[in-house]
């Protein structure tokens, strides 16, 4: 088993050689913990623990999600860092944030989500503030989910599944009007403004929609 170990301001620590197994117990032992964060991939994990800033940006991008949706009147159902794994893919992961929205309706009040028959979240929200020692991609593309925002600590970018792979996207299909440059805006600007002034221009630019 080999480890490697990247820096702050996120800790990461991937391991190779890592049985199904052995990754299933990690899960039951940390399943009271909202950290660190696990990520699986055919006998690659990875370990994540994320630092405040990482947070920040994660919680905020979250309440983007909730507040937007709510303005352009969508039901979306946000399950955080819940644990998604198919055992006969070997692949699992823990977002940062996770919604369903186009089918926030077939999956509402569910308290156990099966992958082999159940869609996966419509969209999944990824923070790397530094760069990400595993590639997340594949795995999300594996089991179908439709589409990423993710934020680099300077910008976001939206991508969706195409053929199999994912695609930069102009515009969010699971929030139709949000463009990549908005999201970006509303990501620096909620660092930086108060809480209340922040989700009132947040507001104020979904009515103008």
């Amino acid at each position: 088993m080999t480890t490697t170990a990247l820096g702050a301001p996120e800790q990461r620590v991937v391991l190779t050689g890592v049985s199904w197994a052995t990754y299933e117990r990690l899960l039951h032992d940390l399943k009271d913990s909202s950290s660190p964060r696990l990520t699986f991939d055919r006998g690659v994990l990875e370990v994540m623990s994320p630092s405040a800033e990482h947070e920040e940006s994660n919680r905020t991008i979250s309440l983007l999600v909730e507040v937007l949706a709510e303005e352009f009147g969508l039901d979306v159902r946000n399950l955080g860092s819940t644990t998604f794994r198919r055992e006969d893919l070997e692949q699992g992961f823990e977002p940062d944030s996770c919604f369903y929205v186009q089918n926030e309706g077939r999956m509402r009040g569910k308290r156990e989500i099966d992958l082999t028959a159940d869609p996966p979240p419509d969209l999944i929200i990824e923070v790397d503030i530094t760069s990400p020692s595993l590639n997340k991609f594949p795995i999300y593309a594996a089991l179908g989910v439709p589409e990423i925002w993710r934020y680099d600590g300077r910008a976001a970018t939206i991508f969706r599944l195409e053929g199999g792979g994912y695609v930069e996207a102009g515009e969010s299909a699971a929030l139709p009007r949000l463009t990549s440059g908005d999201l970006s805006r509303f990501v620096a600007e909620g660092t930086t403004a108060g809480r209340r002034e922040w989700l009132r221009g947040v507001r104020e630019w979904a009515r103008g929609r």
